[in-house]
């Protein structure tokens, strides 16, 4: 089939060397709830992800065979993705996963101004990375989109501004429309991060003193 190659990305590997990569990658990020690689490679590991986890809502016999060839460790992430997660991603009905890209950290490369000179003085260049990103499971202890909201509203509070803008409360609707409680546990987040504020500030007030 025409064009059939576009379809996804082969990662430069071939296709065992592509399907153990990208198991790799979805049993880490099932483990810890967010990893960080590439932005071509989060892509493709998000689609995997998603399927797990719609194979985690299904709950058949079927399902769970799948999820036994796909995970890397069968026997610590079937409990998981068969009890919490499944709980958790009840009532949403997908998006399970988010990407988020990130700056690359700066890695830098040591050459000589002359090649094969002894006597030139080595340059420090930085070293040509691919796109990272961050794969996250959404609604999770890990969520980054519900920290950034909790803290952004945190702040706004701490000014005077009960009353969220557009864009903030797109995100509050966002992080608690499927999360459970999610308004509550919302607001406990935002306590927590006004009580360490005037913690600071009054840790800093006692320095002047």
């Amino acid at each position: 089939m025409a064009g059939g190659g576009g379809k996804y990305r082969h990662l430069s590997r071939n296709s065992a060397h592509r399907q153990a990569l990208l198991r790799n990658l979805v049993t880490s990020l099932f483990e810890h709830e967010t990893i960080t690689t590439t932005w071509a490679k989060a892509k493709e590991a998000q689609r995997l992800a998603d399927k797990l986890i719609t194979l985690g809502k299904k709950n058949t016999e079927a399902s769970r065979r799948r999820a036994l060839e796909i995970f890397y460790t069968p026997h610590a992430m079937l409990p998981k993705l068969f009890g919490p997660l499944r709980e958790r991603y009840a009532e949403r009905p997908g998006g399970y996963t988010r990407v988020l890209r990130v700056e690359p950290s700066q890695k830098i490369q040591y050459f000589s101004v002359k090649k094969g000179s002894k006597a030139a003085p080595p340059e420090r260049k930085p070293q040509p990375q691919a796109p990272m990103a961050i794969l996250e499971l959404v609604d999770g202890p890990k969520d980054m989109r519900f920290a950034m909201t909790a803290r952004t509203l945190a702040r706004e509070r701490s000014k005077g501004r009960d009353v969220p803008h557009g864009l903030t409360r797109l995100n509050v609707q966002k992080v608690t429309q499927f999360r459970k409680d999610g308004v509550e546990v919302l607001e406990r987040a935002i306590s927590k991060l006004s009580l360490g504020r005037k913690e600071k500030k009054a840790e800093k007030e006692d320095q002047v003193e």
